[in-house]
């Protein structure tokens, strides 16, 4: 089931906090599922843009079942730059934890990049990692230094795998 507003279908709702190392699932209109993995769960506010928030790989690979091949689920393979988002994908149900698994290190970028504009308009971009520790210059992937809604990471997994957005509610 679709919800108004969203092109990710309804999973199953958890009110558990997601944990660094947690996979998930996300399942596309078409019936595919994507996957992802917390990388920091529940940050401290001095460690990412909000309280609480949630540093999240979505990866490229799709399947037909909701079950993932591990061997995709790496950092080099990611659909959309890594997002820090808060626990409602999760509440809401549009993303599913299926599996817990410890990270190594070859499941996390060598570098985080995000951008993060300035209070001032006139003074460029700033580049951070996920600790917000200034960066000398952009990486990529780079996202960027917010925290985003489930409908934003929904319209940039819709423009990444090519299927029109759905309509505002």
């Amino acid at each position: 089931m679709r919800m108004a507003g969203t092109n990710l279908q309804l999973l199953k709702r958890s009110t558990t906090a997601p944990k660094m190392g947690d996979i998930f699932t996300m399942k596309l209109p078409s019936g595919d599922y994507l996957f992802g993995r917390v990388i920091i769960g529940n940050a401290p506010r001095h460690r990412a843009p909000m309280p609480q928030a949630n540093l999240i790989y979505v990866y490229r690979w799709r399947s037909k079942s909701p079950k993932p091949e591990f061997s995709e689920l790496k950092a080099n393979n990611l659909l959309i730059p890594p997002v820090w988002t808060n626990q409602l994908p999760w509440t809401k149900g549009y993303f599913e934890i299926i599996e817990h698994s410890s990270l190594a290190k070859s499941d996390v970028l060598t570098q985080h990049c995000f951008s993060r504009a300035p209070l001032d308009s006139s003074k460029p971009t700033d580049f951070v990692d996920e600790v917000g520790a200034k960066l000398s210059h952009r990486s990529e992937p780079c996202g960027e230094w917010s925290l985003v809604s489930y409908r934003w990471i929904d319209d940039r997994i819709s423009d990444a795998v090519g299927i029109p957005r759905a309509p505002q509610s």
